[in-house]
């Protein structure tokens, strides 16, 4: 498949090689390694060795994400996570969205994870449920560039395959049924209005998860794609200080 539908500009896989110390970034549903890479490069030039990687059917074009299944975007994951072993002692992995549920993945099945990062992470969707079921259409409206922010655009799909969303419909549930077995240090952000991952989310997790750190960050100035909305900032300062406090 892919070879009919390259890269997009933008999308690439990122990699920088810094310390010991490994960080694992996964952007989400129908986004691409753009969502992240400012953060990247902040963890980057905070010394850190960063794995920002793309998730199999993203970044290039819808109709291949169609294709791809969440077992597809968990081998992506493991990939990176494999590429930083090699070069690091300790893994912290962060995500957006589903890159959030992805990171929850990680550390339910990595118990060696040293600590993970969570922005609008989906475990619970209702609206995704209601949209699997349509029968008469393949694709439905984009929901990517949720940003408050004026005059910032996400690189994402301008169409959701109804497929990939019964696919991480699967992937959530299995994630979900699986929080009591994260017990490595969590950082949750969660934006207070959010127009694709319902806010509760946030509680779910943080209620159901066994770790003794565990914090909430609400983000007051920012929509779904925190990562490139107002509070950009305010996410890597308090990553930064996280990642110390639990090394």
């Amino acid at each position: 498949m892919s070879e009919h539908y390259p890269v997009l500009q933008g999308a690439e896989p990122f990699y920088f090689e810094g310390n010991r110390i490994g960080i694992l970034v996964s952007h989400g549903f129908t986004g691409s390694t753009q969502s992240m890479r400012p953060l990247g490069k902040a963890y980057a030039a905070a010394g850190y060795t960063v794995c920002g990687l793309r998730l199999k059917g993203h970044g290039t074009h819808y109709e291949e994400m169609e294709q791809t299944t969440y077992q597809d975007w968990i081998a992506s994951i493991e990939e990176g996570y494999q590429w930083l072993k090699k070069r690091c002692d300790t893994i912290f992995v962060t995500g957006l969205s589903m890159g959030g549920t992805l990171s929850l993945y990680m550390a339910e099945n990595h118990p060696e994870v040293q600590a993970i990062v969570l922005i609008n992470a989906a475990v619970n969707v209702p609206e995704m449920e209601t949209a699997s079921q349509i029968e008469d259409a393949r694709f439905l409206d984009a929901i990517g560039s949720d940003i408050k922010k004026l005059g910032i655009k996400e690189l994402a799909y301008e169409k959701t395959p109804v497929q990939s969303i019964k696919e991480i419909l699967k992937l959530m549930e299995e994630v979900k049924g699986d929080l009591s077995r994260i017990t490595c240090p969590t950082l949750i952000f969660v934006s207070d209005e959010d127009h694709v991952v319902p806010p509760d989310n946030a509680n779910i997790i943080y209620n159901d998860i066994r770790s003794e750190i565990k914090e909430i960050h609400h983000l007051k100035d920012s929509y779904h794609v925190a990562t490139l909305d107002n509070d950009q900032q305010f996410i890597i300062e308090k990553t930064l200080n996280f990642i110390k406090k639990t090394l």
